[in-house]
């Protein structure tokens, strides 16, 4: 395994920010890492690269443990934070000669590697710009660039596409799916497209607990036999009444006068909801049955409903 992570716990005083959750990742495989903001995604990146150390339980990267063997484990990883630091007044090849030199590289061999990583990256009319005057697409890429330059075996990115646009997020895809071929990847997300494109396991936590450890396609049938149908009204309503159905497994409240219910039957159940909405007097505007999708799977799993 290129990443074991066993019984991790991560304690902020009384709180948990990671709860005792195991899992591995393989190389040649992109690994989705995923969860609601505060589920421990982040605590768990940054004990995985020795920036904090655990509470409790252990995680090894190649081999290596986080706590005893730190400095092996740096070596071997590849780490773009969720804000990217950068130092915005040095040039970009100036900041990527720094960053080898951090990891002892010198000569020949560090100069033949930026020009790679500016290449792989896409940098080559950007290289000779400062930091500071590049656009948050083009810093993403020096951040891939410098975690990529000491050819590490594993690479963990937090959130690498935050804020780029569609184009931007398109090539920093197109980079991941290149460099997992001989790595392992892991990156966490909140864009279920990201995840559908690039990932081939999804591990999900929740409340720093780990929810789902599961291929995309496992996942997609975790819950194949149940349905969303989405409901908008023209008031508020009291949407839990609908639990009173036995093929009512839970409900939601989306947004405003917008409900969700998930329905546990294949059958039609619209003309029973429609004629309950009648009863009530809730006057419906909009019925619909939405397909299981990731983002709906995502909330079940991570949201008590």
């Amino acid at each position: 395994m290129s990443v074991l992570v066993t019984d991790l716990v991560k304690l902020y005083g009384s709180q948990r920010a990671v709860d005792g959750i195991s899992f591995s990742a393989l190389k040649g495989q992109i690994t989705g890492f995923l969860g609601p903001n505060g589920a421990g995604k982040s605590t768990t990146m940054k004990i995985a690269t020795c920036f904090i150390p655990p509470t409790s339980g252990t995680i090894e990267v190649c081999g290596y443990n986080v706590e005893t063997s730190p400095i092996e484990v740096r070596r071997n990883i590849g780490y773009l934070p969720e804000h990217n630091p950068l130092y915005l007044d040095m040039y970009v090849k100036e900041y990527l000669q720094f960053t080898g030199g951090l990891y002892g590289m010198k000569g020949n061999s560090l100069a033949s590697r930026i020009n790679d990583m500016i290449e792989l990256c896409g940098l080559q009319i950007e290289q000779y710009k400062k930091i500071g005057a590049l656009s948050k697409g083009y810093r993403q890429r020096v951040g891939l660039a410098q975690a990529l330059l000491h050819d590490p075996q594993v690479l963990i990115l937090d959130e690498p596409t935050t804020g780029l646009d569609p184009n931007q997020i398109l090539e920093i895809r197109k980079v991941i799916k290149t460099i997992s071929k001989d790595k392992t990847v892991i990156f966490s997300t909140h864009i279920m497209q990201e995840v559908q494109a690039l990932c081939d396991q999804v591990i999900i936590i929740d409340r720093g607990r780990l929810v789902a450890d599961k291929s995309i396609a496992e996942i997609r049938n975790m819950n194949a036999s149940s349905r969303i149908i989405r409901l908008e009204f023209t008031e508020e309503v009291a949407i839990e009444h609908f639990t009173r159905f036995d093929f009512v497994s839970g409900t939601r409240n989306v947004s405003g006068n917008v409900y969700e219910l998930v329905v546990t039957t294949q059958d039609d159940t619209r003309p029973l909801i429609f004629k309950e909405c009648a009863e009530k007097g809730w006057t419906l505007i909009e019925m619909k049955v939405e397909e299981q999708s990731l983002e709906n799977i995502f909330r079940e799993l991570t949201s008590k409903i």
